[in-house]
C-alpha cells in the first residue's frame, strides 16, 4: 500500500516548514502540525485499512525527520520511560506522530519548558502532565500552572489511586495552585481519602486542616531548644511531632491508615510516613518485620552513644527522660516502609476490609505509635 499522491504531496509540503510537533488523530484520519505560525492539518484519504495507511504516513514522517522509514522503536517502551532518550533528538521525536516517541520526550532528562509545551500539544494526557511536573524547569516555567490546572480538572475522573496521590503531590508544589484551590482539594479528601497522602508528601508541615499542639509541646521545646539549635535530628523531630503541624500530620496519617482503599494506598502511606520520620534514622531496616522493628527501637534507647543516631537519642533522653516512649515511637515510624507490607501483599490481592484485616500485624502497632505521639496513652 502506498500513500495517495494528494496526501503525499500535502504531507511533504507540510514537512517543508519548520515544525515544532506533529500529532495524528487516528479517529478522524487527520495529521496536525504545530509551528510558530500556529496549527495546520492534512485530512488523509486512506486506501485500504486505516492502520496500514497510518503506518505509511509515519514512515514518510520518519524518512523526512530521521532519514530512515523505520520510525520510532516502540518496542523500547520501558527504556524510553526511564528517561533514556537522547537529549539532542527530542525535537525530532516530536515530529514523528508516534505517541510512544512523545512519551520518550516527556521522560527525557533534557526536557525543558519549551519542549514540554510542544509535547503537551502533541499528547495532552494526564500521565504526561504528571511526568513533566516532576521537573523543576517545567514547574517553574510557563507550563507548570497549565499542567496543574489540567490535572486538577481531570482529578474527579481519575480511577487509579496511585495516580490520584501523584497528582495531588505534584500540583501542590510551590507556585502552581492558589490557597483556595489547595483548600478545596483538602476538603475533597474527605470523600477520596487517597488525596491525603498527596498532601502528606507535598506539604507535611503545612497541611490545611486544624490541629493543636500536644499539651506538653512547649515544655518539650524549651527543654530541647539547645539540642535543636545544635542540629540534633531526634530533638528537632520530636519538637516537630509535638507541635500543631506535627499533630495534624499524625492525625491525617492515622485517618488514612484506618481505611486505605487498596494496596497502592497502603504502600504509599507507609512511604510517606517513613519520609516524614527519616531525619530520626535515615537508614531503615528493609528486612525487618514489625515486631522486630518495635523490639529494635526499644533496644536502641539503651545503646551507648556509638554513632550519630545513638548519640542523638541519648542526648534527648538525658534532657527529657519522660519522652522515652515518644522517642521509641519515632524510631519505629522511621523504620516503617513498603517492605513491611510486601510479605502480606505477596500472598493476597485483597482490597477493602479484607485487605485491612490482613494488614493488622502492621497497622495495629502503627496506631500504637500514633497514639503515643498524640498523647493518647496512659
Amino acid at each position: 500500500m502506498e500513500l495517495c499522491s494528494e496526501d503525499a504531496l500535502r504531507l511533504n509540503v507540510l514537512l517543508a516548514n519548520r515544525l515544532q510537533a506533529v500529532r495524528i488523530d487516528e479517529s478522524s484520519m487527520t495529521v496536525y502540525a504545530l509551528s510558530e505560525q500556529g496549527e495546520a492539518s492534512v485530512k488523509l484519504n486512506p486506501r485500504g485499512r486505516d492502520d496500514q495507511y497510518l503506518k505509511k504516513v509515519r514512515e514518510l514522517l520518519s524518512s523526512q525527520v530521521l532519514g530512515s522509514p523505520g520510525g520510532y522503536p516502540v518496542f523500547l517502551r520501558r527504556w524510553t520511560r526511564m528517561g533514556q532518550a537522547r537529549d539532542n533528538s527530542l525535537e525530532q521525536l516530536l515530529l514523528l506522530g508516534e505517541p510512544e516517541a512523545i512519551v520518550a520526550v516527556v521522560h527525557a532528562g533534557g526536557l525543558n519548558d519549551e519542549i514540554a509545551r510542544r509535547a503537551w500539544w502533541a499528547m495532552p494526557v494526564a500521565d504526561n502532565a504528571r511526568r513533566m511536573l516532576e521537573r523543576d524547569c517545567v514547574v517553574q516555567g510557563a507550563m507548570g500552572p497549565q499542567l496543574a490546572e489540567f490535572l486538577i480538572d481531570y482529578l474527579p475522573f481519575e480511577t487509579e489511586h496511585k495516580a490520584m496521590i501523584d497528582t495531588i503531590r505534584l500540583v501542590l508544589q510551590p507556585g502552581l495552585v492558589s490557597a483556595p484551590v489547595r483548600d478545596k482539594l483538602w476538603n475533597s479528601a474527605k470523600r477520596r481519602i487517597s488525596y491525603y497522602i498527596g498532601f502528606l508528601y507535598a506539604c507535611p508541615d503545612a497541611l490545611p486542616g486544624d490541629a493543636v499542639a500536644r499539651k506538653d509541646a512547649r515544655q518539650a521545646q524549651a527543654a530541647l531548644a539547645d539540642l535543636v539549635a545544635a542540629a540534633n535530628p531526634v530533638a528537632a523531630q520530636l519538637c516537630r511531632c509535638l507541635d500543631a503541624s506535627g499533630q495534624l500530620f499524625l492525625q491525617t496519617a492515622e485517618t488514612v491508615l484506618n481505611k486505605p482503599a487498596n494496596q497502592d494506598v497502603a504502600v504509599e502511606l507507609l512511604k510517606a510516613i517513613q519520609a516524614y520520620f527519616a531525619p530520626v534514622c535515615p537508614h531503615g531496616d528493609a528486612a525487618a518485620d514489625m515486631q522486630t522493628i518495635v523490639s529494635d527501637a526499644e533496644t536502641l534507647l539503651d545503646v551507648p552513644p556509638v554513632c550519630a543516631t545513638t548519640s542523638a537519642v541519648q542526648e534527648v533522653l538525658k534532657a527529657l527522660p519522660q519522652c522515652r516512649d515518644d522517642v521509641r515511637a519515632m524510631l519505629v515510624l522511621a523504620w516503617t516502609g513498603e517492605s513491611l507490607l510486601n510479605p502480606i501483599f505477596s500472598r493476597t490481592d485483597a482490597i477493602g476490609s479484607v485487605m485491612r484485616s490482613k494488614m493488622e500485624p502492621v497497622s495495629v502497632p502503627l496506631r500504637q505509635q500514633f497514639s503515643q505521639l498524640r498523647g493518647r496513652t496512659g
